[in-house]
């Protein structure tokens, strides 16, 4: 795995536990707004984290941390994930997993072992905006059988989707829930402009808390559970 970063603890990262985070590195989207610049553009990667010094830490929070959540980047375009998760459901461990939806056959095959306890899968855009969002010809097809096999799966799962006022309006994020419909739980991420993969995001802001609210109200049409976070 390469990863970029590591939280030794979190009580935000997975809902209702205490857990871990690991940060791969690198992504195969280059969204704009992206708030973890440094594990998606290859001139600001740091020297990656040995793998084996969290193993050996984790080792060491048994019976203290619940859970290790995996988020990048992009986790599922690494071609150890599957045996470093292995490893962590093997230590005792809860793992969450935050994905971007590209990499359909890996969320499959992680579901199938039956190795995640929770997923977390960001929807970018409707359709026809994909593209334009992530920055890349994202395969939209991909996307929809992750969600198709995520909203099969028996684990807990959200989908979630940051909203920028400039790029998505209402009548999107609408399209959204949707698609989505019958999920267990639905995020409008709130963007906070810190740090970003490109600058001119900066000047950038999401709708406004009423606007939001009245939002997750006609979400609430299509899906139980939604939440401004």
């Amino acid at each position: 795995m390469k990863i970029g970063g590591f939280q030794k603890v979190s009580l935000i990262d997975y809902p209702g536990a205490i857990s871990a985070v690991v940060f791969s590195q690198g992504c195969n989207f280059k969204c704009g707004y992206c708030h973890n610049p440094e594990l998606v553009d290859p001139e600001r990667f740091s020297p990656c984290i040995d793998e084996k010094k969290i193993m050996e830490f984790l080792a060491t929070r048994r019976g203290k941390l619940d859970a290790v959540s995996i988020t990048g980047g992009e986790p599922t375009i690494q071609k150890d994930l599957i045996p470093f998760v292995k490893k962590i459901k093997k230590m005792g461990f809860a793992v969450k997993l935050d994905t971007n939806g590209s990499q359909p056959r890996v969320i499959k095959e992680l579901l199938k072992a039956k190795l995640l306890d929770f997923i977390a899968m960001d929807i970018k855009a409707p359709w026809e905006k994909y593209a334009d969002i992530t920055g890349v010809s994202a395969d939209t097809q991909s996307i929809q059988e992750s969600i198709k096999l995520i909203l099969q799966a028996k684990i807990n799962h959200e989908f979630r989707t940051t909203v920028v006022e400039s790029r998505l309006n209402t009548n999107d994020i609408m399209k959204i829930s949707k698609i989505i419909s019958g999920a267990q739980s639905y995020v409008l991420q709130k963007f906070i402009t810190t740090e970003v993969l490109d600058k001119k995001y900066l000047k950038e802001k999401t709708l406004s808390d009423e606007e939001l609210e009245q939002l997750k109200k006609r979400i609430e049409k299509e899906i139980a559970y939604v939440i401004v976070r």
